[in-house]
């Protein structure tokens, strides 16, 4: 089973975004680490966020350390993610990239998820830009070694698959943003790992306690409906190429 780092904009997107993927790969033996762009080590999440990695069996967190678009409480004093200049944010998740060397990275989409929050949608991009970077001995020379990921994958979710979370979302006032079908190139089912999925995301206890985020609106649901919204992940597979791998796992 391949390496894989997860790059995400906010603590908790790793947990629902790809907390089961997560957990098959350290279930089968491999290295997994997450790095997350928003919010301080000091800030109230970062607790929560090492409490969901040590349920997934990732290693200890990473963050970037910007502040998050909607709450200044994320990273007092520092930018926020989507005012930060691109090429030192990029600069920041090379230096991770080729710390960690992974075979796979995954992270948002290009319309940020279902919700489209700016700061997933500029995580993508750095993420872009950074795997990319990340093998060039010449782009950031002061990030350590070039290591190549071998392959990028994109989280999202296909018109197909979004079933009662549209419904959910909507009557929190978010909104969904599903793409076709055809650009998903990998399905993963979770099952198995859904009860450590869940715990992860239980670990995020502040957004569990709160309405409106995704994980206090799962925590409210029936346990039948929720298993049926998080134990499949979705996935497209942007570097070598938006080809239809194997349905049942991310491949390199």
């Amino acid at each position: 089973m391949p390496s894989l780092l997860a790059v995400f904009a906010h603590p908790d997107d790793e947990s629902l975004l790809a907390g089961g993927v997560l957990a098959q790969h350290h279930a089968a033996g491999a290295r997994t680490a997450v790095v997350t762009a928003t919010w301080a080590p000091d800030s109230r999440r970062a607790p929560e966020l090492a409490d969901a990695m040590a349920v997934l069996g990732a290693s200890t967190p990473r963050l970037l350390g910007y502040n998050d678009a909607r709450d200044p409480e994320a990273a007092p004093g520092r930018p926020r993610l989507v005012d930060a200049p691109l090429d030192e944010a990029v600069g920041r998740l090379v230096a991770h990239i080729r710390d960690f060397r992974p075979d796979i990275v995954i992270g948002h989409d290009a319309l940020g998820q279902l919700t489209g929050h700016p700061d997933h949608v500029r995580a993508h991009q750095i993420t872009l830009l950074a795997v990319e970077a990340a093998g060039l001995a010449h782009m950031h020379p002061d990030a350590g070694p070039p290591w190549q990921p071998t392959a990028l994958y994109a989280a999202t979710h296909p018109e197909s698959g979004v079933g009662l979370l549209r419904p959910l979302l909507e009557g929190a006032g978010k909104a969904v943003l599903a793409l076709p079908d055809t650009y998903v190139t990998t399905s993963v089912d979770v099952t198995p790992w859904a009860d450590i999925k869940w715990r992860a995301i239980l670990a995020h206890r502040g957004e569990v306690a709160r309405e409106r985020p995704l994980p206090g609106i799962l925590a409210r649901l029936p346990e039948g409906d929720r298993i049926q919204i998080i134990q499949t992940e979705y996935f497209t597979r942007l570097i070598p190429g938006p080809m239809k791998g194997d349905p049942a796992q991310l491949t390199t």
